[in-house]
């Protein structure tokens, strides 16, 4: 599904426009981004939480060359799925 799809399923669901579906769909992105920015977890009931976690430093290894390759440390993005979520896809 593309975010314009998403956005027309939301519409359809809320009742709402598409423009006005869209809007509140870049806020709750922008929401999210934001609270993963300041190192904040985001629980959303029976979806599934958002949340931050730190990768260190590593070593790895250039597949083609074999050549070691410095990998700085990170933080990555993790998405947990709720049991709703999880037993609506099963």
């Amino acid at each position: 599904m593309k975010k314009v799809e998403l956005i027309e399923a939301v519409a359809a669901k809320a009742g709402l426009t598409k423009a006005d579906a869209g809007r509140a769909l870049d806020a709750t992105i922008e929401a999210i981004t934001g609270a993963l920015v300041k190192g904040d977890r985001v629980p959303l009931v029976g979806f599934g939480t958002f949340a931050t976690s730190k990768r260190a430093a590593r070593t790895g290894r250039n597949p083609q060359t074999g050549a070691e390759v410095k990998i700085p440390a990170r933080t990555a993005v993790t998405f947990k799925a709720g049991s709703a979520l999880k037993d609506a896809v099963n």
